[in-house]
């Protein structure tokens, strides 16, 4: 049964300028139907077909202009994808598009740290100052590499380019500097003692990102493409560097606009530079690579154990606590127990969730109009609530 608490607990978990009167965007015609790869299945025996369906239903709308979905797990898996390529062409969504995956990167910096510490290379309960004493200055000499990946350090967060969706537009393209975005964090006072609570913030990632090149002597890049992408056949899967395209098939990603008329205008925010998320946030990929990934992590295949088991444990003694090493834990009203990561830069947003047993599983990239606004895609919100009902 569908269950609208549901839908409202899930979602608290341009160079091209189009200026539309509010409410204006419309599915094309060419647009207008879903495309779907999978049959519908008998409900039981896979994910809600229908449901799924209609959670797409009205694509291009003001809350999305592209969504790509892929349910599976127990049963039947469901593909679908609706919306349309680019505003101003009109032509359906490329259903196997590239799109930035914004923070679900930070499982797979978290995966490859969990694999040094298999190897014996860093202890995750050894202060971070140990491996990185030029780049982690006294103030945080008891900052663990654990609670790097579980955001319980206290650093707190660099400056960023503004606080505006104008502001950032308009530094879309600066490059960032790592060191000194960390220099620039561990400056300041922490925000809390180490491990008493929890501020999810890119520059613990940014610091974790550093220390896997440190330990390995290769770039952050290499050690996820040779640890992660390459074994798991992830061909899809990069990062930009200072590239600020995404290459290969992609669907435009746009933000909207308010104008002082009363117009809407859908900027297209597709070209973005990602130096700045790095390791936190700036892998590119695509839902069937992320799939891959997030069945391969659970099964043990990625990260073994008994190292599997920090994705999925809390910090304890931490209050409100719900994020683990690169994972974040929440229970559904019925009880049912999901680990998952959300990425969001601007103009796409993106999800991996799935309960600990795979018996269900959602990848999905969602061409977000307000990406980076507060609490969850009304559009990602509705496909969540269709692949998790029981």
């Amino acid at each position: 049964m569908r269950s609208p608490a549901r839908a409202a607990a899930l979602a608290t978990v341009l160079t091209l300028g189009l200026a539309l009167p509010a409410g204006a965007l419309a599915a094309p015609a060419s647009a207008a139907s879903l495309s779907v790869s999978t049959p519908a299945t008998a409900r039981g025996s896979g994910p809600d077909a229908e449901a799924l369906r209609a959670a797409l239903a009205g694509l291009p709308d003001a809350d999305a202009t592209a969504a790509l979905v892929r349910v599976g797990g127990t049963g039947d898996g469901w593909r679908g994808s609706a919306g349309v390529h680019d505003l101003a062409s009109g032509r359906a969504a490329e259903p196997d598009a590239r799109f930035r995956a914004g923070s679900t990167t930070k499982a797979v910096t978290a995966a490859v740290v969990l694999q040094l510490a298999a190897e014996g290379e860093v202890d995750l309960g050894r202060p971070a100052r140990r491996y990185l004493p030029d780049l982690v200055p006294r103030t945080y000499e008891h900052v663990t590499v654990r609670q790097l990946l579980n955001h319980t350090s206290g650093i707190p967060a660099a400056d960023g380019t503004g606080t505006t969706f104008e502001e950032w537009y308009a530094h879309r393209f600066d490059l960032h500097s790592l060191r000194e975005m960390v220099a620039d964090a561990t400056a300041r006072k922490p925000e809390f003692a180490p491990g008493t609570e929890q501020h999810y913030l890119n520059i613990n990632y940014t610091v974790l990102g550093l220390l896997i090149e440190r330990i390995t002597g290769h770039s952050y890049e290499q050690e996820t493409a040779r640890r992660v992408f390459a074994p798991l056949g992830m061909r899809n899967t990069c990062f930009p560097g200072t590239d600020p395209d995404i290459r290969g098939p992609h669907n435009h990603g746009y933000q909207a606009v308010a104008g002082a008329d009363g117009t809407t205008e859908y900027r297209d925010v597709t070209v973005w530079g990602t130096t700045d998320s790095w390791a936190a946030g700036a892998m590119i990929s695509t839902t069937a690579d992320l799939e891959r990934f997030l069945i391969a992590l659970f099964r043990g295949r990625v990260v073994p154990q008994p190292q599997l088991t920090e994705m999925f444990t809390l910090p304890a003694g931490v209050p409100g606590a719900t994020m683990s090493a690169g994972l974040q834990r929440y229970v559904t009203p019925d009880g049912t127990e999901l680990w998952l990561k959300s990425g969001g830069r601007w103009g796409y947003n993106s999800v991996i969730a799935a309960t600990r047993d795979l018996s269900r599983t959602l990848v999905y990239s969602v061409n977000s109009t307000d990406a980076k606004g507060q609490g969850m895609n009304p559009v990602g919100a509705r496909i969540a609530q269709a692949a998790f009902i029981r």
